[in-house]
Protein backbone atom coordinates (compact mmCIF):
# COMPACT_ATOMS: atom_id res chain seq x y z
CA UNK A 1 0.00 0.00 0.00
CA UNK A 2 2.64 2.66 0.88
CA UNK A 3 4.35 1.65 -2.26
CA UNK A 4 1.28 2.78 -4.50
CA UNK A 5 1.32 5.90 -2.61
CA UNK A 6 4.29 6.46 -2.90
CA UNK A 7 4.10 5.88 -6.78
CA UNK A 8 0.84 7.61 -7.53
CA UNK A 9 2.40 10.71 -5.42
CA UNK A 10 5.29 10.71 -7.95
CA UNK A 11 3.30 10.36 -10.97
CA UNK A 12 1.16 13.63 -9.79
CA UNK A 13 5.05 15.24 -9.46
CA UNK A 14 6.31 13.93 -12.87
CA UNK A 15 2.98 15.13 -14.39
CA UNK A 16 3.20 18.93 -12.61
CA UNK A 17 6.89 19.22 -13.77
CA UNK A 18 5.80 18.29 -17.40
CA UNK A 19 2.79 20.81 -17.81
CA UNK A 20 5.71 23.48 -16.10
CA UNK A 21 7.71 22.79 -19.03
CA UNK A 22 5.14 23.29 -21.87
CA UNK A 23 7.01 26.39 -24.30
CA UNK A 24 5.24 27.67 -27.07
CA UNK A 25 6.38 26.87 -30.39
CA UNK A 26 5.20 30.21 -32.82
CA UNK A 27 6.20 27.94 -36.00
CA UNK A 28 4.07 25.25 -34.71
CA UNK A 29 0.95 27.30 -34.37
CA UNK A 30 0.70 28.42 -37.50
CA UNK A 31 -1.33 25.35 -38.56
CA UNK A 32 -3.60 25.95 -35.38
CA UNK A 33 -4.43 29.92 -35.85
CA UNK A 34 -7.11 29.13 -38.27
CA UNK A 35 -10.13 29.45 -35.91
CA UNK A 36 -8.42 32.45 -34.37
CA UNK A 37 -7.99 34.81 -37.63
CA UNK A 38 -11.60 35.02 -38.32
CA UNK A 39 -12.22 37.21 -35.79
CA UNK A 40 -9.33 38.27 -34.16
CA UNK A 41 -7.40 39.38 -37.06
CA UNK A 42 -9.62 41.69 -38.96
CA UNK A 43 -8.72 45.22 -37.69
CA UNK A 44 -12.07 46.87 -35.52
CA UNK A 45 -13.98 43.69 -35.83
CA UNK A 46 -16.87 43.51 -33.69
CA UNK A 47 -18.89 40.17 -32.08
CA UNK A 48 -22.48 40.09 -31.69
CA UNK A 49 -23.12 37.23 -29.80
CA UNK A 50 -24.01 36.97 -26.77
CA UNK A 51 -23.76 40.95 -27.25
CA UNK A 52 -21.87 43.36 -29.17
CA UNK A 53 -18.37 43.77 -28.32
CA UNK A 54 -14.80 44.73 -29.72
CA UNK A 55 -13.23 41.67 -30.87
CA UNK A 56 -9.57 42.34 -29.12
CA UNK A 57 -6.41 42.14 -31.81
CA UNK A 58 -3.90 39.29 -30.72
CA UNK A 59 -1.05 40.46 -32.18
CA UNK A 60 1.41 42.15 -30.08
CA UNK A 61 0.18 40.86 -26.48
CA UNK A 62 2.34 39.40 -23.86
CA UNK A 63 2.48 35.59 -24.38
CA UNK A 64 1.41 34.91 -20.68
CA UNK A 65 -1.37 37.26 -20.99
CA UNK A 66 -3.17 35.06 -24.48
CA UNK A 67 -2.20 31.55 -22.56
CA UNK A 68 -3.94 32.94 -19.54
CA UNK A 69 -6.98 33.94 -21.52
CA UNK A 70 -6.95 30.58 -22.84
CA UNK A 71 -6.89 28.39 -19.87
CA UNK A 72 -9.94 30.84 -18.22
CA UNK A 73 -12.36 30.53 -21.17
CA UNK A 74 -11.51 26.86 -21.21
CA UNK A 75 -12.27 26.47 -17.16
CA UNK A 76 -15.27 28.88 -17.80
CA UNK A 77 -13.93 31.58 -16.09
CA UNK A 78 -14.39 34.19 -19.09
CA UNK A 79 -17.85 33.87 -20.26
CA UNK A 80 -17.56 33.85 -23.97
CA UNK A 81 -19.22 30.98 -25.40
CA UNK A 82 -17.45 30.98 -28.43
CA UNK A 83 -14.16 31.54 -27.10
CA UNK A 84 -14.95 28.48 -24.42
CA UNK A 85 -15.83 26.43 -27.33
CA UNK A 86 -12.60 27.28 -29.02
CA UNK A 87 -10.55 27.26 -25.78
CA UNK A 88 -11.79 23.45 -24.56
CA UNK A 89 -11.25 21.74 -27.82
CA UNK A 90 -6.84 23.11 -27.38
CA UNK A 91 -4.61 21.28 -24.77
CA UNK A 92 -2.03 23.11 -23.07
CA UNK A 93 0.60 22.89 -25.96
CA UNK A 94 -1.58 24.67 -28.28
CA UNK A 95 -2.62 27.03 -26.03
CA UNK A 96 1.31 27.89 -25.71
CA UNK A 97 1.79 27.47 -29.37
CA UNK A 98 -0.77 29.98 -30.30
CA UNK A 99 0.54 32.91 -27.35
CA UNK A 100 3.95 32.67 -28.51
CA UNK A 101 2.69 33.04 -32.18
CA UNK A 102 0.05 36.08 -31.54
CA UNK A 103 3.08 37.51 -29.14
CA UNK A 104 5.73 37.94 -31.88
CA UNK A 105 3.09 39.31 -34.21
CA UNK A 106 2.60 43.42 -34.49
Amino acid sequence: MKKLIALLALAGFANMAAAADVVGDAKAAENKISMCIGCHGIPGYKATFPEVYQVPMLGGQSAKYIENALIAYKKGDRKMPTMRGIAASLSEQDMADIAAYYSQQK
